[in-house]
């Protein structure tokens, strides 16, 4: 029996090893999930970008602060997997944070080709002079959406994550 969501097939029964799949005009792009949940985050993302720019910072910098301050120390692999950022980009965001005074890199005693990444007090500062921007851009995001849909949804895509994790942290 094939699983039915919102009235789209996700899956259809196997005959000759061979999936019967529906084609995306059956689906429609408005019933495909990976097609609207990168629309949510390029408009997330476009909006956080104006709103960053009158605190000097971008979209990638905004991200890296705010896995830093919930993270005693991150080496850069981890704060890219974490905030999303291909590691050369997240090399040069660092490069730009550290001379803005906010984050510190050290080296590892034991291998020094291991940097911890921490922030810094003015790190904290900067990222909470802007975390009301981005919860209150959260909170219009989920307008009209109650607690227990906010608690599904983000169930939801914690499950979604563990189906396409590629990096285990």
């Amino acid at each position: 029996m094939a699983e039915r969501f919102s009235g789209v097939v996700l899956r259809r029964s196997e005959q000759d090893d061979q999936p019967d799949r529906p084609t995306i005009g059956e689906i429609g792009l408005n019933h495909f999930a990976p097609y609207l949940m990168n629309r949510v985050v390029a408009r997330w993302n476009a909006t956080m970008a104006e709103e960053l720019r009158e605190y000097e910072l971008s979209t990638a910098k905004m991200r890296t602060l705010a896995v830093l301050s919930v993270s005693a120390s991150l080496t850069i692999n981890e704060l890219s997997v974490f905030a999303v950022i291909e590691q050369s980009t997240m090399s040069r965001t660092l490069d730009s944070l550290e001379d803005q005074g906010y984050i510190r890199r050290t080296p590892r005693a034991e291998d020094m080709r291991i940097r911890d990444v921490t922030i810094t007090e003015n790190g904290r500062t900067a990222f909470a002079s802007f975390w009301p921007t981005m919860y209150d851009s959260m909170l219009q995001m989920f307008d009209g959406i109650d607690e227990d849909e906010y608690r599904a949804f983000t169930a939801t895509l914690h499950k979604i994550l563990v189906n396409i994790r590629k990096h285990e942290l």
